[in-house]
């Protein structure tokens, strides 16, 4: 199963990705791997603090992986009993952006990874396009990267809810 949860800021995204996470990795084998891939950086202790928040949520099934530019590569190796939550493509962006990568290359690796996936793959993304639009170029730029690649994730997914005030709205 291939899912992808999109939503604004503090909508309820991530909590009820792990949830959606969990139930899955319940249902496989004792085996199963639950693996939650966490894009952020940690760039300051506001940061380091909403980390903390997300990781006292979980319990120890979880191993975390911090990768903040090849999460495709987790994704591609990755066994048909594990579960994997991609916490978020947002950030991941950012992070693409930010060392100045080719991002088309990246999201194309990235579908790739999750079209032809065995795993369980649950991805985390913004909706950011419901806003005014940004004042500057890498901010547009930002933007548009992101809604296209929602639309490519949304491409390659079994299902595609939209999260609002901690509900989800099934897309698909």
């Amino acid at each position: 199963m291939k899912q992808l949860i999109l939503g604004g800021a503090r909508s309820g995204k991530s909590l009820f990705a792990e949830n959606l996470a969990q139930d899955l990795h319940s249902k496989q084998l004792k085996t199963a791997k639950l693996i939650y891939i966490a894009t952020s950086p940690r760039i300051d202790d506001e940061m380091d603090d909403r980390i903390a928040a997300h990781k006292a949520r979980r319990n120890d099934v979880w191993q975390v992986v911090e990768e903040p530019i090849n999460i495709a590569d987790i994704v591609k190796t990755s066994q048909a009993e594990t579960t994997i939550l991609i916490d978020c493509l947002t950030l991941w962006i950012n992070n693409l952006i930010y060392r100045n990568l080719n991002v088309e290359t990246h999201f194309e690796t990235l579908c790739q990874a999750v079209e032809t996936a065995s795993a369980n793959v649950i991805i985390v993304s913004n909706e950011l396009g419901m806003g005014l639009v940004p004042e500057d170029k890498l901010s547009r730029e930002f933007r548009d990267y992101q809604g296209k690649l929602n639309q490519l994730i949304a491409q390659k997914v079994d299902k595609v809810a939209f999260m609002v005030a901690g509900l989800p709205l099934w897309v698909r």
